[in-house]
């Protein structure tokens, strides 16, 4: 099977996936096609992970063919609620479960292992047209909760700032809140995007904006902005995120009920193996 027929194929799984959990295929399920057994698992969650699943799930077909995944995104805490309700096999993370998280499943018979799957560095992202390059937590801080509000303030041009977060849902929501803006809330008039690609869309065409995103979402529309916590302004490349000098660095997640098995264990062991590795650095994320 071709890269194309693969990505075509995880396409489709993503529009008919809510036809799956109607339909229970959820626990590593399989089915006689044939001479083969095929096998189907259901992954969702984090979009900070979904680039990463999506391109080590091509990967892991084309090298099995008689297996489908199903990749959904929503967000962290979508894909721990679905984890708990038993309708996936993994769940995505870009933080980790929290501690009432862990009493509701139990609660409900689930046992969540958690998978350290990769590293990424959280990016704060301006127009390209934004004269600003770096700014401190400080900065960042008083952006958020609603303290600075003009782009004159920190150095840029006189224009209001317009603030860009993920929802509440989101892991990256949660790990910003707590690591820039230390623990208090996000301004009234933040714009609230439902995905991480919905931000790097609107930083793109409004020179005003200012929001947060993975690394991988990095690309030419969007400039992403040295950061400083009191040593020095660090850009998110490869060898900062990786050396620990850029601030806003953090561990992805898989997550299990139970010690994974059957075609769950095959994937996330792939994902450890040289070719998953590459694929790792390919989409823009670092090996654990």
């Amino acid at each position: 099977m071709s890269r194309k027929s693969i990505s075509y194929v995880i396409t489709l799984l993503l529009i008919t996936s809510l036809a799956l959990f109607g339909a229970g295929c959820v626990g590593n399920d399989t089915t006689n096609s044939g001479s083969e057994e095929m096998q189907s698992i259901i992954i969702k969650g984090s979009d900070t992970v979904l680039p990463l699943a999506q391109a080590e799930a091509e990967e892991f077909m084309i090298e099995n063919p008689e297996s489908t995944i199903s990749i959904i995104g929503g967000g962290s805490g979508v894909g721990i609620a679905a984890l708990i309700d038993g309708e996936v096999d993994i769940a995505m993370a870009s933080r980790a479960m929290k501690g009432s998280e862990i009493e509701n499943a139990q609660a409900n018979g689930v046992d969540p292992i958690q998978q350290t799957i990769a590293w990424d560095g959280i990016s704060v992202v301006v127009n390209p047209e934004n004269p600003v390059s770096d700014l401190t937590f400080e900065q960042l801080k008083a952006i958020y909760v609603g303290d600075i509000s003009n782009w004159n303030e920190v150095g840029g041009e006189d224009r209001e700032i317009v603030v860009l977060s993920r929802d509440s849902s989101s892991g990256t929501y949660e790990y910003f809140k707590d690591e820039v803006m230390e623990g208090n809330e996000y301004r009234a008039d933040a714009l609230i995007n439902p995905s991480t690609g919905a931000i790097t869309q609107t930083v793109s065409q409004n020179k005003n904006a200012i929001g947060y995103v993975g690394v991988a979402y990095l690309d030419e529309t969007v400039k992403a902005l040295a950061v400083d916590n009191g040593n020095g302004a660090e850009q998110p490349t490869s060898e900062n995120i990786l050396s620990g000098a850029y601030p806003l660095a953090r561990p992805l997640y898989f997550y299990t009920d139970g010690e994974p098995t059957g075609l769950a264990l095959e994937f996330i062991e792939f994902v450890s193996s040289e070719t998953g590795t590459e694929t790792i650095f390919e989409v823009g994320y670092f090996p654990a």
